[in-house]
């Protein structure tokens, strides 16, 4: 059996095809988020108040920053830094109440693309490769079924009975909520703390993602690599500094995004908190990383974008270098 190269999780053998396949709509995945959007539009002009709007903008950054950034991507899906128990799966739970999936569930929806991304070519799907409202259409209401998938085997931490109870309940894990808010703050509460929020993250998640693998600025590209990675930068704040993708397809480890001046990266600061505090440890930056034989350094931006200079790391500019 031969691997090819991508996430240690996915088994692909020479026949996995990363490029072979249909897009299908997803009832689940459309009622879904269909119903949180039309309520957010149709019910929160009708339900809006300024402790709804409040929540709406806590429990949104809440879920966005230690939920999915630190819980669900740093730390979860890349293991970029080690953490107490209690506070990876308080976290995960958080990155949970997005909306998106369960942590199995996003895990592997991750590493699939992630995989297809790296080979030479991969299906327009996980490339974000159609146009911007097919691309959303496609992204918020369907799934891609490859013909020649590759194997998923997510290892142990992946498949306790906390995360695989959370992968089934992913959905239901709003309830308990919906009904704290509605006792709280009425239907304004539940409008805003719930459908809104859900609504603004998931779509705001595939607006980030739908740019950041089209256009935008480049220190890196990844040679060989059917997609590159391109930096958001009027989306670093709000994203928690998950925009900063180029950053994250050279060194998709490390547990700091943003690492140049001016790149803000609200989920790094609150994992050098967590450190302080003795919350978090073995915490992986792109020095403690093993070079990438295909990662180049790009010297301007036309270059960048004829995607044809190929420096060795070591000869790159010291100031530009990550830090």
């Amino acid at each position: 059996m031969r691997l090819v190269a991508g996430s240690e999780r996915i088994v692909a053998v020479e026949a996995a095809d990363p490029v072979a396949g249909v897009v299908r709509w997803s009832p689940q995945k459309s009622i879904w988020i269909g119903t949180m959007t039309l309520a957010a539009i149709v019910l929160g002009p009708l339900y809006v108040s300024w402790s709804a709007l409040a929540l709406f903008v806590v429990t949104t950054g809440v879920t966005l920053c230690l939920g999915h950034s630190i819980g669900m991507h740093r730390r979860l899906i890349h293991g970029s830094f080690q953490c107490p128990r209690w506070l990876e799966y308080t976290c995960v739970y958080l990155g949970v109440l997005v909306g998106m999936a369960g942590p199995i569930g996003m895990t592997r929806m991750h590493d699939l693309r992630d995989w297809a991304q790296r080979q030479p070519t991969c299906h327009p799907f996980l490339r974000h490769g159609q146009g911007f409202w097919a691309d959303g259409w496609q992204q918020l209401h369907c799934k891609v079924h490859l013909d020649w998938p590759p194997r998923f085997e997510p290892e142990p931490r992946l498949t306790t009975a906390f995360y695989t109870a959370l992968d089934r309940t992913w959905m239901a894990q709003q309830l308990p909520w919906a009904i704290l808010f509605w006792v709280v703050g009425g239907p304004s509460w539940v409008v805003w703390g719930i459908c809104a929020r859900i609504a603004v993250s998931v779509t705001g998640h595939w607006l980030v993602g739908h740019f950041a693998h089209r256009e935008g600025g480049q220190h890196w590209i990844v040679k060989g690599a059917a997609v590159q990675g391109y930096d958001v930068k009027v989306a670093g704040l709000i994203s928690m500094g998950e925009s900063w993708h180029n950053n994250h397809h050279a060194f998709p480890g490390s547990a700091k995004l943003g690492l140049y001046e001016g790149q803000v990266d609200l989920g790094w600061r609150i994992i050098q908190l967590f450190e302080r505090l003795g919350l978090a440890w073995n915490i992986v930056t792109p020095a403690e990383l093993p070079a990438r034989p295909e990662l180049a350094w790009v010297e301007t931006q036309a270059a960048a974008a004829a995607v044809r200079l190929s420096r060795p790391q070591h000869a790159m500019p010291l100031q530009a270098r990550p830090s």
